[in-house]
Formats: C-alpha cells, structure tokens, sequence
C-alpha cells in the first residue's frame, strides 16, 4: 500500500492525508502546490493562497554566509571560514546567544 501523502493549508496546518492518486489530481486541476523530496518523490501537497499564488516557496532564503572558497597560491581553491573576532571579542556575543537559548521554554 502506498503512503499517504500529507495535505497542508497554505499557512502550513495539517488538513490530511490524500492518496497519490487524489493528490495527482489535485495538482492536475491547479489547485494545490506539490512539494518534492530531494529524489523527485512527491513530499506533501500545499493549498493555495488566497491570492491564487503558491504556498510552496521556490528556494530557501539567503542568510549569512560563513564560509567561502579561498584561492591558494598553488591554483588550488579550498573552504575557507570566515573569521568573525578574535579571542575575548567573541566571548560576549557566545554568551548572550547561550544566555538566550536557555531562557527558552
């Protein structure tokens, strides 16, 4: 038996189950937005918005990057991470980043 695939609202409550087959069908007719997994397997279906648009974002959001690629003087290129202090200038900022997680419930 196949797996059910999981039926979300588009601000991402659970509404359900739907079998493939239904699931396909609602694509076909438009009114829904499918999810893929990485392999290209169909991962959960997502109504649409109001406004008729996709619930499902295309891409992840840009966020800070700490690494880079670095290029050696050999012509190699290697990871390299960037630095974001020196010794006791990270000290608070740690901190208060331990400080917060632990006063969450």
């Amino acid at each position: 038996m196949e797996k059910p695939i999981p039926y979300y609202s588009a601000d991402g409550k659970p509404r359900g189950f739907r079998s493939h087959d239904a699931a396909q069908r609602l694509i076909q007719a438009g009114l829904v937005s499918a999810a893929y997994g990485r392999k290209g397997h169909l991962r959960g279906i997502f109504a649409r918005r109001a406004d008729g648009s996709s619930a499902v974002e295309a891409g992840l959001r840009p966020g800070t990057r700490y690494s880079y690629r670095e290029h050696l003087e050999t012509g190699r290129i290697a990871w390299a991470l960037k630095k974001l202090g020196k010794r006791n200038e990270l000290r608070p900022m740690f901190l208060r980043i331990v400080a917060g997680c632990l006063a969450r419930p």
